[in-house]
């Protein structure tokens, strides 16, 4: 049976939010000693699961100013403090390419280029969001993912209505200065995980998470994607990653709030 038709699971017992855990740690496999700044539960969840496995030297904080040496449960407090990252430090690192972030988006298109900041024409615009924030030095000068818990055409849109990270068609049109240490790294939704690994770095679907066909993520997505003919299914946790995930990283199930099927 052909791996872009939705099959019954491998594992039944693993979750949606489970394989998007999977998914969003392996954003950060081989990344070495840089700092994960991950923005969401789920993310949050993978960075943990990848400094407990795979990706050992990785560094996360307690989401304010300090450098954390455990791995506490998602909500709880760090009990090993390694260092203080005041947010002049925390830029410094950032400009100098040594942190990998994975981001949210209100509005993604195909060459990568994310909105957070509005809804709308910009001067009068429908919807106020965050703001353009850190996007654009975050995307030209470190590692960046992206997370989206629900995929849909409100998200993968043909044009976002501000650009506030930099897709890959903008950093080329801005020259080498943009480009130098631009890397769109993995787009992880709750349907699939994309990157930007075809000819002209437009999305692609890497894998697809057990259980969704390839037509369920081109009707959720408002442009073409590329998908090849032997589309890979999002790997299996192991049973220590499983284990990991639901008696230390997040025994609440906080993951379920994020993804629900």
């Amino acid at each position: 049976m052909s791996t872009q038709d939705a099959t019954a699971d491998e594992r039944s017992d693993v979750t949606r939010a489970e394989y998007c855990v999977i998914a969003c740690a392996e954003a950060w496999r081989g990344d070495g000693e840089i700092l994960a700044s991950p923005m969401g539960t789920v993310p949050s969840a993978g960075a943990r699961l990848a400094r407990l496995t795979f990706s050992p030297d990785l560094l996360l904080t307690d989401g304010e100013a300090m450098v954390i040496g455990d791995v506490p449960a998602l909500g709880a407090a760090p009990e090993v403090i390694e260092g203080w990252l005041p947010y002049r430090r925390h830029l410094s690192m950032v400009t100098g390419g040594k942190r990998h972030v994975m981001m949210g988006a209100s509005q993604l298109d195909r060459h990568g280029n994310q909105n957070i900041s509005c809804i709308g024409d910009w001067k009068q615009p429908a919807r106020q969001l965050l703001g353009v924030r850190g996007a654009p030095v975050n995307t030209i000068n470190n590692p960046t993912s992206y997370w989206v818990p629900r995929h849909s055409t409100r998200v993968f849109v043909e044009k976002v209505d501000m650009v506030s990270g930099v897709g890959h068609d903008r950093a080329a049109a801005a020259g080498p200065s943009a480009t130098r240490f631009h890397q769109l790294r993995r787009v992880v939704t709750d349907l699939a995980v994309l990157d930007f690994e075809t000819p002209d770095r437009t999305l692609r679907v890497r894998s697809l998470h057990p259980g969704v066909s390839v037509a369920q993520v081109r009707e959720a997505t408002g442009f073409p994607l590329t998908v090849a003919d032997d589309v890979p299914r999002t790997r299996e946790p192991s049973a220590e990653e499983l284990r990991l995930i639901r008696t230390v990283i997040d025994p609440s199930g906080l993951r379920d709030r994020e993804v629900r099927t």
